[in-house]
């Protein structure tokens, strides 16, 4: 060998040995970058002999897909919880303390103490407050469900916004991941980048993936539907400025086709935009149904003459049977004339219908058929409307504890699915990290071998020197 070839040669592999080292202390630079893909140098020759570096980036196309499919479902299922657990809190906390379920129970307990009692005046005055209670806890919490509606209908919009923007961050990283592989350049920091910007688009939709020549990338729906294929499909949504029981929320558009909303307290939503939708157009309005058919009942089961009696609302009627009424529960009051009078729940006389046999002028004090009849029919079945999701034929008492059941199902149901669906995020993430992710110990090493081979190079070229030396002073 030549001297002139040795010195090439560790010339080359001080350039090789650089390389490789950029790419370790790169990789270490990144080790707690969870956006980040390891990158491998790996050596080559050309023809001619020469070595080359070539640098690979670590991935699993498969490990990847499933991992969105995750981030998905356990973004949707935590909106979704979130979401219930704002109600919850409305309702009271744990323990539902504030809850109409309670306020009627409330209400019905001092009824029986009043027909027990039927002459005390504060009792009877207790009554009717405790009517006032249960009248504003069922305002109160189907204004906290139009709220929560609203609130769920502005994050919708933000969420659509972010959307687009993501979709245009995505048509920047997927033309460079497009141009690099066409010319054959380093590819790898732009697919990082379309691999971030996938991430958080899944938030907030369901997708799927196809890859296409020069590594391009279409992606579509978890429904099927095109959201990006060489350029940005629009998605559109129209906010709603207020909501109330009879107001309906707008679609959420992706290309001109609706998201569809999710289903269940495990929700089978993907995304996050899939979960607001079912909370504002399925849970929300159906709790709020189950409201206004606990307010149309107290309406009729204390109704006098065909007309509202202690309970009375906006529409001044006593309403059919079995039929919810939308948003009769936002207007729900108790009758003035009772506050002035609370003897009315015991005489009558509300619309003029006095049943106390002493007539309003000398009523009998100790006259309870009324406050009898009030408190048999709140334990009787009657019709409610079965869109309810609630038992069509059951007592107001059971109704309005049905309700806070059925609620108190889907919010447990849905935070053990929360529960299941992180750690279920956390083992994809796991795995695609152990594919993809910088392991400290393993770049160390590395570096350790290229300390080696970058000792071994500069003895060569220390060997190459003194000969070089030797030879001229021979000359001399």
């Amino acid at each position: 060998m030549s001297l002139s070839s040795a010195i090439a040669i560790a010339q080359s592999a001080f350039s090789t040995t650089a390389l490789q080292t950029a790419t370790v202390s790169k990789n270490v630079a990144n080790a707690g970058n969870a956006d980040y893909s390891r990158r491998m140098a790996m050596l080559g020759t050309t023809s001619g002999g020469a070595q080359i570096v070539s640098i690979y980036r670590a991935q699993n196309e498969a490990l990847l897909k499933q991992n969105l499919v995750s981030i998905s479902q356990s973004s949707a299922q935590s909106s979704l919880l979130s979401g219930l657990e704002i109600l919850k809190s409305a309702l009271g906390g744990n323990d539902y303390e504030s809850s109409p379920s309670t306020y009627l129970s409330a209400f019905h307990d001092s009824l029986q103490t009043f027909a027990s009692t039927p002459g005390n005046s504060t009792i009877a005055a207790t009554v009717v407050s405790d009517a006032w209670d249960l009248a504003n806890s069922i305002n109160k919490t189907a204004a906290a469900i139009q709220d929560l509606r609203l609130d769920t209908d502005k994050q919708i919009a933000e969420e659509v916004a972010n959307l687009n923007a993501l979709l245009a961050q995505f048509e920047t990283a997927n033309n460079a991941v497009k141009t690099a592989t066409a010319a054959g350049t380093d590819a790898t920091a732009a697919l990082d980048d379309r691999d971030k910007i996938l991430k958080q688009i899944s938030e907030l939709v369901g997708i799927s993936t196809v890859t296409r020549a020069n590594n391009d990338t279409v992606i579509y729906t978890s429904d099927g539907t095109v959201l990006f294929e060489t350029m940005p499909r629009q998605v559109t949504f129209t906010p709603t400025a207020a909501y109330d029981a009879t107001i309906t929320g707008n679609a959420i558009l992706v290309d001109g086709v609706p998201i569809a909303a999710g289903t269940g307290a495990d929700t089978t939503a993907q995304g996050k935009l899939a979960s607001l939708l079912q909370l504002r157009d399925d849970i929300a309005p159906t709790f709020q149904s189950q409201l206004d058919e606990m307010a149309r009942g107290l309406v009729t089961l204390f109704e006098e003459g065909g007309l509202p009696g202690l309970f009375t609302w906006s529409g001044g009627t006593v309403p059919a049977a079995g039929t919810v009424v939308p948003g009769i529960a936002s207007t729900l009051s108790v009758n003035p004339a009772a506050k002035a009078n609370p003897f009315l729940l015991r005489d009558g006389g509300f619309n003029g219908v006095v049943s106390n046999p002493g007539g309003a002028a000398t009523p009998e004090a100790g006259f309870t058929d009324l406050l009898d009849g009030f408190i048999t029919a709140m334990d009787a079945d009657m019709a409610f409307d079965a869109t309810t999701g609630l038992d069509g034929t059951s007592s107001i008492m059971e109704f309005g504890a049905s309700s806070i059941g059925w609620f108190e199902q889907i919010r447990s149901g849905a935070s053990t699915a929360d529960d299941n669906k992180t750690a279920l995020l956390a083992r994809t993430q796991e795995a695609l990290g152990n594919v993809t992710g910088v392991s400290i110990d393993e770049e160390l090493s590395l570096l350790l071998d290229l300390e080696q081979s970058y000792k071994a190079s500069a003895k060569l070229i220390s060997t190459v020197d003194a000969m070089m030396a030797s030879l001229l002073e021979a000359v001399r």
